[in-house]
């Protein structure tokens, strides 16, 4: 009993030195604490979703869901070929040019209005907080926090590794204007070096002006959040981007549920969608959407385009590497929406309605 009480304290001690590397960030405290604990969301010391979300579906169990992960069936998870792109100087774009580029999974950058927005960045060839797992697939990672002009506004939906990650993070210090994020998420950007004057953090409803042509807006999502072994203590997001003349909806990682249609009717319909679509399974439903629920989704939002992301870069579930973009191109022969498919680095025309896109998947191994 002594060898294993030992034991126990080592692993204890082994665990604590690991959780205390700055990769996994911080707990919310002090101020930051009290301001979470009066929020509408925030309740039984933990933020909550609008409505009931289990973590699994009904009739799936965590045994099962980790037997099918370690011995289930797994069909051409991750590419043999390497995932094109296209080479873009980002630097060199037309500040008048409202312009979108897509760096795989949930990682973009626009410019609009003149002002450059990145969301999500994951510049990095991993999606986890040691090197070695979760990879990028090959040719995936081809932009770098280099290849990007300043950035005045960095905006953060939720606090997973594969939408926040340490590395892109730190790198990007000291070029980066305003961090925009949810509750609690500053916790981490402070703890890796970033100023609290940098830092917008905000609660689902609320309206930041960024200047006299853009707002941001924070609107619900059915998610969860956490980078170690503790779970849903900062705030989960989507965002609207709005201006004089467009209107995007920034949808972050959620499963599906009736609050896009709330959004939807709020805002009036949308220009362009970017919804997540991938690394998703049917046990996992109420916290990432299916093809089909994207496509649900898109329809409530109003959205005249759908930009499909959360795909293309890393393998975080078990179906193909593929199936994300070619289910929901499928299934939106009978839905009849306008998905628009960049690959990595393409210039997507955010005025150009009409702007078209290859299959670029199609043929790959």
């Amino acid at each position: 009993m002594l060898i294993i009480f030992f034991v126990l304290i080592a692993i204890a001690i082994l665990a604590a030195v690991i959780l205390s590397k700055e990769i996994f960030g911080a707990r919310p405290s002090g101020a930051r604490l009290e301001l979470i604990k009066k929020s509408k969301n925030y309740r039984d010391g933990k933020f909550q979703n609008l409505n009931p979300t289990p973590s699994l579906t009904e009739g799936h169990s965590y045994p099962g869901v980790m037997y099918n992960f370690l011995f289930g069936k797994k069909d051409h998870v991750i590419p043999e070929d390497s995932i094109p792109y296209v080479w873009t100087n980002l630097k060199s774009i037309p500040k008048e040019v409202n312009a979108l580029i897509w760096f795989g999974h949930s990682s973009y950058w626009m410019q609009i209005e003149g002002k450059t927005v990145l969301v999500d960045p994951v510049l990095n060839d991993h999606a986890a907080p040691f090197k070695g797992m979760n990879k990028a697939f090959k040719g995936a990672a081809s932009y770098t926090t280099d290849d990007l002009p300043d950035v005045d506004y960095l905006v953060i939906t939720h606090d997973h590794y594969d939408h926040l990650d340490y590395h892109t993070i730190k790198n990007l210090k000291g070029r980066v204007g305003k961090v925009i994020c949810a509750l609690g998420v500053g916790a981490h950007f402070e703890k890796w070096g970033y100023q609290p004057s940098q830092l917008i953090e905000k609660d689902w409803g609320d309206k930041i002006i960024l200047d006299e042509h853009i707002s941001l807006h924070l609107t619900p999502a059915r998610h969860f959040s956490g980078r170690s072994i503790f779970s849903n203590n900062t705030l989960w997001t989507s965002y609207v981007l709005e201006t004089a003349s467009r209107k995007i909806f920034l949808g972050g990682d959620s499963g599906y549920d009736n609050h896009f249609e709330e959004i939807g009717r709020r805002f009036g319909g949308f220009d362009l969608a970017i919804l997540e679509n991938g690394q998703y399974n049917v046990a996992w439903k109420y916290i990432h959407a299916l093809p089909e629920d994207v496509l649900r989704a898109g329809k409530d939002l109003r959205a005249k385009r759908i930009l499909p992301v959360h795909s293309g870069k890393f393998a975080l579930a078990a179906h193909s590497w593929h199936e994300p973009l070619s289910r929901l191109s499928e299934l939106n022969k009978a839905a009849g929406q306008v998905l628009i498919t960049p690959m990595i680095g393409e210039v997507v025309n955010i005025d150009d309605e009409d702007q078209v896109f290859k299959h670029w998947w199609l043929g790959l191994k």
